[in-house]
């Protein structure tokens, strides 16, 4: 029997003769092999034979070249499936290719799956998903690659595929990527997810930089010329460019300080990379900050030292803002050629530089996501908020009396501090002496603070601490020490109730003072045993209100009758107006309390989206409404799916037209006689305003569906006179 042979595609054989030392000939004639197996068993046409190997082949690619990963990734990646599908086992090919690999692909097998159970970003898979994710570092590492290849090949899908991937990149990927390391990974993640989310503005802003790039060219050589001459002078190999920086930094930039694009100055950065040994590498780069500061007017606010002390996810560089020719303001980046690799290919390449300060920030992380993906307690909100906030590594050093250095987030507090150097510390504090002086719980800590924790035997958290403090690990720590006191406070309610009933002889039952504590408006009973033992409820009256439930049980004539005739089963929600334009939200869930946005008024028939109000319930935007991109960038876990049902019978929504034309005689008469012939339109209200033979008008209808008003509209731009008609 002739052995099976597959087409080998150029990507496969540029992969190999690129890293030539991943696998041994042996190896690679094994790998050939074992493919074209699978492949057989699976019984795939070339065409779908070429698919896969285009698709893995990517991300294998970005895995090497972009992230920095070796074997064990590339062999996890491209036999994922078949060991899924049990056409070749682990054990096999850890044996064949002398590398362990099951951790990995355990976790890509377990994302898999929580992924094919339609994972949303509101539910307990998605926290599963993270937590699988923080048990092998490798397995991010491959699915921000995995998602990375999808946005590149994003324009080939689906409308509505494109904008929930996109929203997922934009939420969890690009800010991950950032933890990791992976600058150059997370900028175009983060660019990517614009072009589909905010199409118009992306656009607008790549037309606008590829305009003024020749400017820009001309700027950034007359920058870097004199400065070149200046570091040729400390003989050390170096490579100096200008970057410009990304559509979504601008973008940022542009909604921060409420400016146009031209208005934007600083739209790039200069780079300086030394080639030099790890012993010289700081004074390298100081010697460059001292050169560029000597020709160019530095800003002292805004030097970024992160020579000294690297961030926690391993990245080091000099950063200072100069001011350069014509006035303009540009940031300058020095560090070395380790430094860059490491910015670029974030925390792996720390396996390729073993010893270098960095993984045991990132190791620490990993640990803090894993207590708060498994404390139970939390809500979807809160998990998320947690979650956001421990990808973000903006942060501040301070010191222990004794010298120890401690990195928390930028606003952590001193109450935070006590929680980071212990729990047990954290419940007993009450303050602090920083840098000599007492100060309360709340304190916002500053780089170079000297802080000592000063506690008390007799305090315990209280809610209110949950404000003080920023920390995930220090509110998780908060959350379960009130959990223990609740807990302890309901048992002493119920132990003081149970035994107060024995002394009056009553039999206690579970049921009835389950039905009492909700009748008084509690959640739960153990809610109602805190309020006994807080003394915050009367033990006589509910004992005579527990007797009373019995005398409602044994009477007959207090119980509510109702005939089967009558009774039909209760509808809840929008379906009690028989209307059937419902809205199905989520996974497939009617009757959820939601509201109509007011921003962009959504109507029956328009794309819309679903957003978690925080006073509860959901409010419903169009997908063009115009604060949308805000949400979806700042709250993408908040984003939740929706989609009209039914048909649209008996509703009508308010809708506001923006009417200009020429101001000419009986253009108005026109407009409104239009609307007054329409069967399934009415008009509310009409407010015109004439300038220099224009007139500008605001009509609001009532319409049943998009449809409708599309039609409206369209009749409307037709009536003479009429320039514009839009949706406010």
């Amino acid at each position: 029997m002739s052995k099976p042979v597959i087409t080998i595609s150029g990507h496969y054989k540029s992969l190999v003769l690129s890293h030539e030392n991943l696998f041994t000939y042996t190896e690679r004639c094994q790998l050939k092999l074992q493919l074209a197996s699978c492949f057989k068993l699976q019984n795939l046409s070339s065409e779908q034979v070429r698919a896969f190997m285009q698709l893995k082949i990517a991300i294998v690619d970005a895995l090497l070249n972009e992230v920095g990963l070796g074997k064990a990734a590339v062999i996890s990646v491209l036999f994922q499936d078949f060991i899924t599908q049990k056409y070749i086992s682990v054990e096999e090919l850890e044996k064949t290719f002398s590398t362990n690999i099951s951790a990995i692909t355990k976790g890509l097998i377990r994302v898999r799956e929580l992924y094919e159970r339609n994972t949303s970003l509101e539910t307990e898979n998605f926290r599963k998903l993270l937590l699988t994710f923080a048990e092998d570092v490798r397995v991010i590492l491959i699915i921000i690659a995995t998602q990375l290849q999808k946005m590149r090949t994003l324009d080939s899908e689906p409308e509505n595929m494109r904008m929930q991937v996109a929203r997922e990149s934009s939420f969890l990927y690009a800010p991950l990527a950032h933890r990791m390391g992976l600058y150059k990974i997370k900028t175009e993640l983060e660019d990517l997810s614009l072009k589909h989310t905010n199409r118009d503005v992306y656009k607008e802003i790549a037309h606008k930089l590829n305009e003024s790039k020749r400017s820009r060219d001309i700027y950034i050589h007359e920058f870097i010329s004199p400065l070149k001459e200046k570091l040729n002078e400390l003989g050390c190999a170096f490579e100096i460019k200008g970057r410009t920086k990304s559509i979504h930094s601008i973008y940022n930039k542009i909604k921060k300080q409420n400016t146009p694009f031209e208005n934007i100055y600083d739209l790039f950065a200069i780079r300086v990379v030394f080639d030099v040994p790890l012993e010289k590498e700081k004074a390298a780069c100081w010697q460059a900050y001292s050169i560029v500061a000597d020709m160019y007017q530095p800003n002292p606010k805004r030097l970024r030292d992160w020579l000294s002390i690297p961030k926690s996810n391993g990245y080091e560089s000099l950063h200072t803002t100069v001011l350069g020719p014509q006035n303009k303001w540009v940031e300058v980046q020095i560090r070395t050629v380790r430094m860059d690799e490491v910015a670029e290919k974030g925390l792996a390449a720390h396996w390729k530089y073993k010893g270098i300060k960095g993984e045991s920030g990132m190791d620490e992380w990993l640990k803090n996501i894993r207590e708060i993906l498994e404390n139970p307690d939390l809500n979807a909100l809160d998990f998320m908020d947690e979650f956001k906030l421990n990808l973000y590594d903006k942060e501040v050093f301070v010191f222990t009396p004794n010298g120890d250095l401690h990195k928390l987030p930028k606003g952590a507090t001193a109450l935070d501090f006590a929680f980071s150097i212990h729990s047990g510390l954290g419940c007993k504090c009450v303050g602090a002496k920083v840098n000599g002086k007492n100060m309360p719980i709340k304190y916002e800590l500053n780089n170079g603070d000297q802080v000592e924790v000063l506690t008390s035997p007799t305090q315990k958290p209280n809610q209110s601490w949950l404000q003080v403090v920023t920390t995930s690990k220090a509110k998780n720590k908060i959350r379960q020490a009130l959990k223990e006191v609740e807990f302890k406070d309901a048992e002493l309610g119920r132990e003081t109730l149970v035994r107060r009933f024995k002394n009056w002889k009553i039999e206690l039952d579970e049921g009835k003072l389950s039905r009492l504590a909700k009748k008084k408006g509690f959640k739960t009973v153990s809610d109602f045993y805190q309020e006994l033992a807080r003394e915050k409820l009367d033990v006589l009256a509910m004992r005579d209100a527990y007797l009373d439930l019995d005398k409602k049980d044994l009477n007959p004539d207090m119980v509510e009758m109702r005939s089967a005739d009558g009774f039909s089963k209760e509808k809840h929600g929008r379906e009690s107006d028989n209307k059937e334009d419902v809205l199905v939200i989520g996974q497939d869930l009617k009757n959820v309390d939601f509201k109509l946005s007011k921003c962009c008024n959504p109507i029956y028939g328009d794309d819309v989206f679903g957003f978690v109000a925080v006073t509860g319930g959901i409010k419903i935007h169009r997908t063009d409404c115009p604060n949308a991109p805000q949400m979806i960038e700042r709250f993408n876990y908040r984003i939740v799916k929706a989609k009209w049902s039914g048909k649209s019978i008996g509703s009508q929504y308010p809708i506001t037209l923006r009417i200009v034309g020429h101001d000419d005689i009986g253009i108005v008469t026109n407009v409104t006689s239009l609307i007054s012939k329409e069967k399934n339109i009415t008009l509310r209200s009409i407010s015109v305003d004439t300038n220099a033979g224009l007139f500008q008008g605001n009509l609001t209808i009532m319409v049943s569906d998009n449809k409708d008003l599309e039609q409206i509209i369209k009749k409307i731009k037709l009536v003479k006179g009429v320039k514009n008609v839009s949706r406010s």
